[in-house]
């Protein structure tokens, strides 16, 4: 395995880990193993090799993984708050609300299939990302959680609401939002959120039983059924608000419900 070309020249990432094997780029979340949040810098990585990979179509699957104790346990809640102190008008936080946008609409119209492989908790603004992704394959001990609204704020994060409804359907998207019930893999796996279920130790293997056919397939036939896909799929989201996401964030942030 080697990492090579521009992807990794063009912007040096610190916030993931990359390796390229052949047609398939490995991006690894939580290099260093100490945070399995999805700050600012992860954003930025992941969006700048996004972007990168316009110019790469030798790049046929995106495989996204973590390297921490969890795949991901949400935002950075903690960069919110910061970004709001440093600028009361919102509009530091906006910016990073955009970012989580950008980074979820390039996981969805790259020309690479996408496959996200899960460990651990998977938790928010995890579970949307991982969301965005072509196909998802989790070990048995996964647990997931959509806790937003519990801590007060609307699911905004990268405009998921409606892909994640799109994926598993708004009845139990909907409680599972309203509830933030924490749930299991066979759970993720009958409402269509995983497609695969499998123990730890047999993951990768997992993953690999889709990525040595994928890579044989016509380039051309793949992007195309990814774009017709991805076309059906925003259909079914014209009435889509995630633009709105960002100010939605930032106005909760800024005004949060007083409780008594």
């Amino acid at each position: 395995m080697t990492e090579t070309g521009s992807i990794l020249s063009a912007h040096r990432r610190e916030a993931v880990a990359v390796e390229q094997d052949g047609p398939v780029l490995r991006v690894r979340l939580n290099p260093s193993g100490k945070d399995d949040t999805l700050g600012v810098a992860v954003l930025d990585d992941l969006i700048a090799l996004l972007d990168d990979l316009h110019e790469r179509p030798d790049v046929r699957i995106l495989h996204l993984s973590s390297l921490g104790e969890d795949f991901c346990l949400g935002a950075d809640r903690g960069e919110y708050q910061e970004a709001l102190a440093a600028d009361p008008t919102g509009a530091a936080l906006r910016r990073i609300a955009d970012k989580a946008h950008r980074l979820c609409q390039a996981l969805e119209i790259t020309h690479a299939v996408t496959i996200a492989q899960l460990h651990g908790k998977v938790i928010g603004a995890g579970l949307a990302l991982a969301s965005f992704c072509d196909l998802r394959a989790g070990a048995d001990t996964c647990r997931f959680r959509m806790p937003e609204v519990g801590l007060g704020l609307p699911p905004a994060w990268g405009g998921a609401m409606g892909r994640l409804v799109a994926e598993a359907g708004a009845a139990r998207i909907r409680e599972l939002m309203l509830t933030c019930d924490t749930f299991d893999a066979p759970t993720a796996h009958r409402l269509g959120l995983l497609h695969k279920v499998v123990p730890l130790d047999q993951l990768d293997q997992a993953v690999n039983a889709w990525t040595r056919p994928l890579v044989r397939r016509a380039p051309e036939a793949l992007i195309l059924t990814k774009r017709m896909l991805a076309g059906y799929a925003r259909a079914d989201r014209t009435a889509d608000i995630t633009l709105l996401d960002s100010h939605l964030l930032t106005a909760q942030l800024n005004h949060p419900p007083v409780r008594g």
